[in-house]
């Protein structure tokens, strides 16, 4: 076959293939170029939605924010309980109220009205105190749910707690606090009750001990031997110290004598029944009493590596060689 043969069979094109090559090359073409152009119309439209949300997120910052600086203007003089602990200082120094010294203990309803203080929170107050609640220092006012920060900064300065001094069953104030609220002399709800000999209905008389709380301390008591130190009741299983804090002031030791144990002669079972000494404790005591010899003084089983300064002074008062 010649060349020219070979040419015209196989290297012309006709019509029809001319237009199957065009269509090939545009498709090839079509190809390389659709993904840049569907790539920049999603990054566009991205970027046109980021730009939306952020713009309508400013706009919402924006509305709390002037909604925030309303409800922060809003001073609730009708004793709403939507209000705000941080409101401005500007809110409470501009109150309706007259300043004077007052003890948070005796001031009446009146009396609080007219330091400007809101209906609700003198409720609350007032009903602390029928409870047997007393403040001891101005920070107490502080606890008061309700009593605004700045509210308490503005009347701070003015409190004046008189001394309480206590007689049998009556507590009585040695202070005069103002011309307009004079001394008051008052019979306290509870009675004073020794730690020592009270039994389970002087616990119960005490406020917030029940019966099972009442069970426990004297229980305690017996298992300690009796109470040294008006503290250790505090010590009970399942006293919460708030409440004890609470009875502290209507307890009393007027008999510290306890029941003491011999440590030259308890034995291992007997030292560890006392709630101070625990097996731990109770075993190298005795331990080093069979090796040594007796303990001649109380202050020799500090010389026991278990004996810690802090166990020697809590189990001291219990303790005898003889």
């Amino acid at each position: 076959m010649s060349w020219k043969e070979f040419a015209s069979d196989y290297l012309t094109f006709n019509r029809r293939d001319r237009i199957a090559i065009v269509v090939i090359l545009s498709l090839i073409l079509l190809i390389f170029i659709l993904p840049d152009f569907f790539l920049k119309q999603t990054s566009s439209k991205q970027t046109n939605n980021d730009t939306a949300w952020i713009a309508s997120l400013k706009k919402l910052e924006k509305k709390e924010t002037e909604n925030g600086n309303n409800e922060f203007n809003r001073f609730n003089d009708d004793n709403s309980s939507n209000y705000q602990y941080d409101r401005p200082l500007k809110d409470y120094r501009s109150a309706k109220g007259t300043l004077f010294y007052f003890d948070p203990n005796t001031l009446s309803t009146e009396g609080w009205q007219k330091l400007g203080l809101r209906d609700k929170t003198i409720h609350t107050i007032q009903n602390y105190l029928s409870k047997g609640g007393h403040f001891r220092k101005p920070e107490d006012l502080q606890k008061i749910y309700g009593l605004f920060p700045n509210e308490y900064e503005r009347i701070a300065p003015y409190i004046k707690i008189a001394d309480v001094v206590e007689t049998g069953n009556k507590e009585f104030t040695n202070m005069p606090v103002t011309e307009n609220q004079p001394t008051k002399t008052y019979t306290s709800r509870y009675s004073v009750i020794d730690i020592n000999t009270a039994d389970t209905t002087a616990f119960i008389s005490l406020p917030g001990i029940g019966s099972k709380l009442a069970v426990r301390i004297i229980n305690f008591r017996e298992k300690l031997g009796g109470f040294y130190s008006i503290s250790q009741v505090g010590e009970t299983f399942g006293l919460p110290d708030s409440t004890f804090q609470k009875i502290k002031q209507y307890l009393k030791l007027e008999n510290a004598a306890v029941k003491k144990i011999n440590i030259n002669t308890a034995t291992i079972d007997e030292l560890k029944a006392h709630p101070y000494i625990k097996w731990s404790i109770a075993n190298p005591i005795v331990a080093y009493r069979n090796e040594h010899g007796l303990f001649t003084k109380i202050e020799d089983i500090k010389k026991v590596m278990a004996v810690t300064e802090e166990i020697y002074t809590k189990i001291f008062p219990y303790l005898t060689t003889q």
